[in-house]
């Protein structure tokens, strides 16, 4: 076990890799990034470590892409000064918002543009965009973090490496994942084929197969685990365990299975709601 009843580090020198979209699944996400930073420090001390990847999720919050942030994680950010912050707000801002609604509807009254105003800026919202800001507590923990993790023969990350990704080396990838968060944006965030949104890895094809082969042969190792496809049924080898797929909508938002990889001397196995099964090695 790596941490016990209490959430405290028991994994001495292990290393847990979390493979990113944490936020986007509900009302606990302030909570979850808030247990993997003292986690964090907890494991270094020890000797061990956390290394939570930097997934889609995270970089959309980053850089205020809110489409799949619900009521509720903005609710678990709000305090008992969030009225006043968000009436400050509008009133530092009142001839800009009005402009803004009045723009999409013309006949608004002072009172209509507040409304409209509140209804787009829940309590919470602006506690949500500060933390996760790119200079926020949450934004900066993030960019801090890598998008793509070499340990031994193993590769770690969140979506997948398109074949013109195999050809740059890791530090380069994962500094301009930083560079581009930090600048609230960037192609490298968005792309289909680069490390947060590829998913060609997470199905058997002949396009898949072939980024994955330059990938490991590129970075030098025997398989590629992924997360940002859910498997629900339980974590799932593919290409003859050269890729681990191991996002198995754990959240209640998926309604998933519980389950975790383990990597270590005596091979690769996955647990799935505590049941324990090998996996092939993959490197064939």
């Amino acid at each position: 076990k790596l941490i016990d009843a209490k959430g405290k580090w028991t994994g001495g020198k292990a290393i847990l890799v979390q493979l990113g979209d944490v936020p986007d699944r509900g009302p606990d996400t302030k909570k979850i990034v808030e247990r993997l930073m003292k986690l964090e420090k907890a494991a270094k001390r020890k000797g061990g470590r956390v290394a939570a990847l930097i997934g889609n999720h995270e970089a959309m919050n980053v850089t205020g892409d809110l489409r799949y942030v619900t009521p509720e994680e903005y609710a678990a950010f709000a305090t008992r000064n969030s009225g006043k912050t968000r009436e400050a707000y509008f009133k530092a801002n009142a001839a800009s918002l009005a402009e803004f609604y009045r723009a999409k509807d013309p006949t608004l009254s002072d009172a209509g543009v507040k409304a409209a105003f509140e209804k787009d800026v829940p309590l919470g919202y602006l506690e949500h965009r500060a933390r996760w800001s790119p200079q926020g507590e949450f934004g900066a923990w993030v960019a801090a973090h890598d998008a793509i993790l070499k340990i031994g023969d193993t590769l770690f990350v969140h979506g997948g490496i398109g074949a013109a990704y195999a050809s740059k080396p890791i530090e380069a990838i994962n500094d301009a994942v930083r560079a581009a968060l930090l600048a609230g944006g960037g192609a490298i965030l968005e792309d289909e084929a680069g490390p947060l949104w590829h998913r060609g890895f997470a199905e058997e094809t002949p396009e898949g197969e072939a980024d994955l082969v330059a990938a490991l042969a590129a970075f030098g190792v025997k398989r590629i685990v992924i997360g940002h496809t859910p498997q629900l049924s339980g974590v799932k080898a593919l290409y003859g365990g050269r890729v681990i797929a191991a996002d198995t909508g754990a959240s209640k938002a998926y309604g998933g299975t519980r389950s975790f990889i383990r990597i270590d001397g005596t091979g690769v196995a996955a647990n799935d709601n505590g049941a324990a099964r090998e996996l092939p090695e993959g490197g064939e």
